[in-house]
């Protein structure tokens, strides 16, 4: 590998800001950054999500960030809630098959359950019941 890569991956609940933070450490769209929600995105911006394509989002997901990986970019963001290890697994992989390293930062929810998506404070409060935070 003739660059050092960087992949970073973003983890939060709905709200917590981890769409503002991946567009920032972007610079400005310099490095690439991927969401599942992306692939409910439409061009204009629209959010129409389908849970029986969501399969799909993740694999969609997983697929881009490989591509870029691929492409040489120094630094790759992917954020969406990864509130189950599973969910990360793909990226560690990844980062594995292309000898990247790979940093994982837990976003704390500090917007009263305000969120762009429209989860409920309820189904918000079952998603944190299954997140897992590994502190060694």
């Amino acid at each position: 590998m003739d660059i050092n890569q960087n992949l970073i991956l973003l983890r939060g609940l709905p709200g917590a800001g981890k769409t503002s933070f991946a567009h920032l450490i972007s610079e400005q769209g310099k490095y690439p950054v991927f969401s599942v929600d992306d692939y409910f995105t439409d061009l204009k911006g629209n959010y129409n999500f389908n849970f029986k394509e969501n399969f799909l989002a993740y694999r969609w997901c997983v697929e881009n960030t490989e591509k870029a990986i691929l492409d040489k970019h120094q630094k790759i963001i992917v954020h969406n809630t990864f509130t189950m290890d599973w969910e990360m697994e793909p990226y560690f992989l990844l980062a594995q098959k292309h000898h990247c390293a790979i940093y994982v930062m837990t976003m704390e929810n500090y917007n009263a359950y305000k969120n762009i998506h429209g989860v409920t404070k309820e189904q918000i409060m079952k998603m944190a019941e299954k997140y897992k935070v590994k502190l060694f």
